[in-house]
């Protein structure tokens, strides 16, 4: 039996997410590949360019969450989205002048992630007010797939670009897919919601906050996504450089294992719809941490198998599992939290575990620049270890479906 269609203005907000994920995937991929390639940068320099890419994470994601809960979800979206134009195009102008340097690099990637942390804070509190509940898991299904999507196409074709006609063209593909983004989102039709009292920032701050923390379901999913992020950067902080100096890999072969985690991912979220329906709610969670473990022992053992192979199905492996996660983790916090705490238990998840990513980036350039990449990739397997026991004791894990929404 078909599932029932969603809503046209989720449609959307889906195809939205496909544009502005490619726009960040494209970003992403093209910025250590120019700093390895072109501006001369090593596993230390890398390091604290992803690091500088992912601190708007840690800084701004809840301030975020607080507009979303009080303001136009819309159109906090799309101004976020629009920053993010802004940094591309700056990226592309300096790099036709020549002008292009690490340190600017790096600011206009703080700049650029500044507007993706608005929009993935955002999007999980507006999916509850556009999609019916029973709809949920299919919506969030849907929003992961053309995550996915992204993962794929964006790292490969900035590989491409950058090997065959330079940076320029990659940032440029990028700002485009972001004004598709702003432009899709505008013509949503998001429902009114009632004017929020007047509150002060910690008040809000510490409401969210207390409301994860007790909770005993949102707890472990938070711890858990901590470390799977600290050891993911650790891991993402040297592996362009690892891949070219120790796999002998060019920037498109770099570009071609990076793609595998996309691949990876739809296939996750193309099983995704089967495996819910085959396995209990808690053991679908539980996939995703598994599944990056493994991941992760695979690419340490490349430090004494060197393979283009193993490295693509370690990408593959993190990729297929985690989307698994990512599906059923935002339904289950989609379903047990008030819908006026929406935005900023959202904010407070992605401030922890998006926040986690510029410290694993940062332990990452320290061991790598002291101690070479090979032991990061250990560093790694031991993140990934912990967090894959925090789901596996937790009550998540035993979950037989999905739980009703309790109070705060």
């Amino acid at each position: 039996m078909s599932s029932p269609a969603l809503p046209t203005a989720f449609n959307r907000l889906a195809w939205s997410n496909l544009a502005a994920q490619s726009a960040e995937q494209i970003g992403l991929a093209a910025a250590p590949l120019i700093a390895v390639l072109t501006l001369g940068a090593g596993a230390g320099e890398t390091g604290l360019l992803q690091t500088a890419q992912t601190l708007p994470f840690l800084l701004l994601s809840f301030p975020a969450g607080v507009l979303a809960d009080r303001t136009s979800r819309r159109r906090l979206m799309a101004g976020a989205e629009a920053l993010r134009v802004l940094s591309l195009l700056a990226i592309l102008v300096l790099a036709w002048s020549g002008l292009l340097s690490l340190p600017l690099l790096a600011l206009l990637g703080f700049v650029g992630a500044t507007g993706t942390v608005a929009y993935s804070v955002t999007a999980p509190s507006l999916v509850p007010a556009l999609v019916p509940r029973p709809q949920l898991a299919q919506a969030n299904g849907r929003i992961e797939l053309a995550r996915a999507v992204a993962f794929v196409a964006g790292p490969a074709l900035a590989g491409a670009l950058i090997t065959r006609v330079g940076a320029a063209p990659s940032f440029g593909a990028a700002a485009a897919l972001s004004i598709v983004a702003v432009l899709l989102l505008a013509g949503i039709g998001e429902p009114a919601r009632a004017a929020a009292p007047p509150r002060r920032f910690l008040q809000d701050l510490k409401e969210g906050a207390s409301f994860v923390g007790r909770h005993p379901l949102l707890r472990p999913i938070l711890l858990t996504a901590v470390f799977f992020n600290i050891a993911w950067f650790v891991l993402q902080a040297v592996y362009v450089p690892y891949a070219v100096h120790h796999l002998g890999l060019s920037a498109a072969g770099v570009g071609t294992t990076l793609a595998t985690y996309g691949v990876g991912m739809v296939a996750g979220a193309l099983l995704a719809p089967r495996i819910t329906r085959l396995l209990p709610f808690g053991a679908v969670v539980a996939i995703g941490p598994l599944a990056g473990f493994a991941a992760a022992l695979v690419m340490a053992a490349t430090i004494w198998f060197p393979s283009i192979e193993l490295a693509a199905a370690s990408y593959f492996l993190i990729g297929v599992g985690p989307i698994l996660w990512v599906i059923s983790s935002t339904t289950l916090r989609q379903a047990v939290t008030p819908e006026a705490l929406l935005g900023r238990v959202s904010a407070i998840i992605t401030m922890a575990t998006a926040g986690a990513r510029p410290i694993g980036a940062a332990i990452g350039a320290a061991i790598g620049g002291g101690y070479g990449a090979s032991a990061c990739l250990l560093v790694a397997v031991a993140g990934f270890a912990i967090q894959a026991l925090v789901i596996l004791v937790s009550p998540v894990a035993r979950l037989a479906a999905l739980p009703e929404r309790v109070a705060s």
